[in-house]
């Protein structure tokens, strides 16, 4: 992987990651398009974990609150960290149990084109969903295991993992800004995680030069910042659905490219 791919994905992961359009996606399209053939998922736990870094960035203060309040013992923000550490179950016990086949489907790009479509669908019911002005917290378990699984279900490409589980719990009554919060929240002890089951891979560059590593990380992370402040103006908004229009056109072309033998050899 030359230097100028290790940027180049790197923005399209620190983009995609929060808005609701799928990162894992949008690297399998990149690396068909380039033409990359990456071995294991090395890189793509790199610039995940990079995108760690705009989460903290731009939530510093809400995780420096409730990480003083954890250490305080305060109940609300055990509560809250508990919710956390529950939502991401689902999510653990998927990758755990199935890593290998989801590895594999991201060596068969169809299933981005098709998951595209589907994530559109989702996207498209927001407008009935934020019609209803939800303005809950994600306060119970039943709430948390409900938007984990939407997380657990992200893990396919092409199926946005912000995306989704905001859909999800706005359709369960949460506030779109507290419907955010907590999803990239939830998206830390997630991402951490799946870097720690993949660390051998890592440690050994797994084929991925350090230097591509490293700008890859750096482009990923400086996107996410800018990406997650669209994420916020956008919910604001209520403009979700129309990222359907985007993706509905990108699934079919991608299908189409890969049918009439785009990406072969």
């Amino acid at each position: 992987m030359t230097a100028w791919e290790a940027v180049v994905l790197g923005i399209v992961q620190g983009a995609t990651e929060f808005l609701p359009v799928s990162s894992s996606g949008h690297l399998v399209v990149a690396q068909a398009l380039l033409g990359l053939r990456l071995p294991g998922v090395a890189f793509e736990v790199a610039v995940h974990l990079a995108t760690l870094v705009s989460i903290a960035v731009v939530y510093r203060e809400r995780i420096a609150a409730l990480v003083a309040g954890v250490l305080r013992r305060t109940p609300d923000h055990l509560r809250e960290a508990g919710l956390l550490i529950v939502a991401t179950i689902p999510a653990a016990l998927i990758g755990v149990g199935f890593g290998d086949g989801i590895e594999a489907l991201f060596d068969a790009p169809e299933v981005a084109g098709v998951c595209f479509l589907v994530t559109a669908g989702l996207l498209w019911s927001t407008r009935r969903a934020l019609a209803k002005d939800p303005e809950g917290k994600v306060d119970t378990v039943r709430l948390a295991l409900l938007i984990g699984a939407a997380q657990a279900f992200a893990i396919l490409p092409g199926i946005s993992r912000s995306g989704t589980t905001v859909v999800v719990a706005l359709w369960l009554g949460v506030a779109g800004r507290e419907a955010a919060a907590f999803s990239f929240l939830m998206a830390i002890p997630a991402i951490a995680g799946a870097a720690v089951l993949q660390l051998p891979e890592l440690s050994g560059g797994a084929g991925v030069g350090s230097t591509a590593l490293l700008l890859g990380g750096v482009a990923a992370a400086l996107s996410g910042i800018v990406a997650i402040a669209s994420f916020l103006a956008l919910l604001r908004r209520q403009r979700f659905h129309l990222f359907s229009l985007y993706l509905v056109p990108l699934g079919i072309a991608f299908l189409a490219w890969l049918r009439a033998g785009g990406g072969a050899g």
